[in-house]
């Protein structure tokens, strides 16, 4: 809704003990992303938006966690936990500042988009001082209900107060809503202690809006869009969820899917075109996908930049800092971290490339080993444009192998290597004739005689 200032306030003080878990509950993951990320990415952003989080006393990591995702996020405290009404007016501050809209959400429900929180708003723009999302449930047990009449809101039902007749309404409260913000801190401010918890409750709103003579709306979404974590198999159910949006996205953008239902994807995967993923492939945060890369089976990337017509797999795992070039190939059973491999590299196979930078067009042969640790510090390894490392090899950082540089098999490199050298390191082999033979008959005849 253009030329409309809007406030969003993200309610994520609760702490989710049926979670089972010490991390806050807005701290768990969907997709490789917070489930307060999720809800601040859908908030309005741009000119005339604001944003704040309400969060409970001593969780400075969930105020972290909102700053990191948006800059422009204020942060508020609730220091007593009196229900959602006394959460909301905690951002007081903000709320004064006087946006045409205020939006408020919570944090735990990471499913809903965008485009929904812009319908939320449309009725305001109409004349409606709030607007409520609601949803038809497949079972509307222990939701608030939407009473409607006429096209408006007349009141939101709690399960335990509503009649037979009311309990049989499917359309149910979402808990997001949107107030017209000439009158949304009068009308939060009036939310009276109706309650026998001593809480005051943002679904009091709508009828204290048709005290006031004011309307309410309802904007329908679907039920899944609106889901509340609040247990690990509820987050499971909304990862499933969210996979199942994104593979849909990745199909209709143009990647090749093998077999949609066994890729894990991040909410920030970015696809070139004509990218094909294959079977039982874990991407990560942080990944990008140029034109024409193959990433084959049972491959795992996070944090990894793949160039156009690159090769990963099968069974290879590219950790974070991996940035592969054009063409460049990665095996089976290959490990890559903070490596920059140029167009052309092949690494086909059991090799570890860690802390390294490979020019273009070098073969790394099986077996290779870039030894970065030595318990306290990583070092870097150097491989040249155009080098050949023979299998079984260890390069022993910090090293520089020089371009078109030779590698024997089996060599454990400890120094610099010129451009278009031959470096070897081996002990001579010490062949005993018949040693074999007489080793078995020693040991079968000992054997024998017990």
């Amino acid at each position: 809704m253009t030329g409309r200032s809007s406030l969003t306030i993200v309610l994520a003080a609760g702490e989710g003990t049926r979670m089972r878990s010490s991390l806050p509950k807005v701290l768990h993951q969907v997709a490789n992303q917070s489930l307060l990320a999720h809800v601040l990415a859908a908030a309005p952003k741009g000119a005339g938006s604001s944003l704040a989080v309400v969060v409970g006393p001593d969780r400075e990591d969930v105020a972290v966690e909102a700053r990191r995702c948006r800059a422009d996020v204020a942060t508020f405290i609730q220091r007593e936990r009196l229900g959602t009404a006394h959460a909301v007016l905690a951002a007081r501050e903000a709320i004064a500042a006087g946006a045409e809209d205020l939006l408020i959400a919570f944090g735990d429900t990471p499913l809903i988009s965008a485009v929904t929180f812009e319908r939320l708003r449309a009725p305001l723009k109409d004349g409606a001082a709030l607007a409520v999302l609601g949803f038809r449930a497949q079972d509307p047990m222990g939701y608030g209900r939407l009473l409607v009449e006429g096209g408006q809101l007349v009141a939101i039902r709690e399960q335990a107060d509503a009649s037979e007749v009311e309990r049989t309404i499917d359309l149910c409260n979402a808990g997001v809503m949107a107030f017209a913000g000439n009158t949304a801190l009068e009308v939060i401010e009036t939310i009276g202690n109706a309650n026998s918890k001593g809480e005051y409750y943002l679904t009091d709103a709508v009828e204290v809006i048709r005290g006031m003579g004011l309307t309410a709306a309802v904007i329908e979404t679907d039920e899944d869009e609106v889901r509340g974590i609040n247990t690990k198999a509820q987050l499971a159910e909304a990862e499933a969820i969210m996979q199942a949006r994104l593979r849909k996205a990745a199909l209709e953008a143009g990647v090749t899917i093998v077999a949609p239902e066994t890729v894990h994807l991040s909410v920030d995967t970015v696809f070139g075109k004509d990218v094909m993923i294959e079977q039982y492939v874990v991407i990560g945060p942080g990944v990008s996908i140029a034109d024409g890369a193959v990433i084959h089976a049972f491959s795992q990337l996070v944090q990894a930049e793949i160039g156009k017509n690159a090769s990963v797999g099968p069974y290879a795992r590219l950790r974070p800092g991996t940035s592969l070039g054009e063409g460049a190939r990665i095996g089976n059973f290959v490990e890559t971290k903070a490596a920059r491999l140029e167009a052309g590299v092949k690494v086909n196979h059991l090799t570890y490339i860690g802390d390294s930078e490979i020019g273009a067009g070098a073969n790394i042969g099986a077996g290779t080993i870039t030894c970065n640790y030595d318990g306290f510090n990583k070092a870097k390894t150097i491989i040249g444009a155009g080098a050949f490392v023979g299998s079984n090899s260890s390069l022993v950082a910090p090293v520089r192998i020089g371009s078109g540089a030779y590698i024997g098999s089996g060599s454990v490199i400890t120094r610099d290597v010129p451009d278009d050298a031959l470096a070897v390191e081996r002990n001579d082999v010490a062949t005993k004739e018949g040693w074999g033979k007489r080793f078995r008959d020693k040991h079968a005849g000992l054997k024998k005689s017990k």
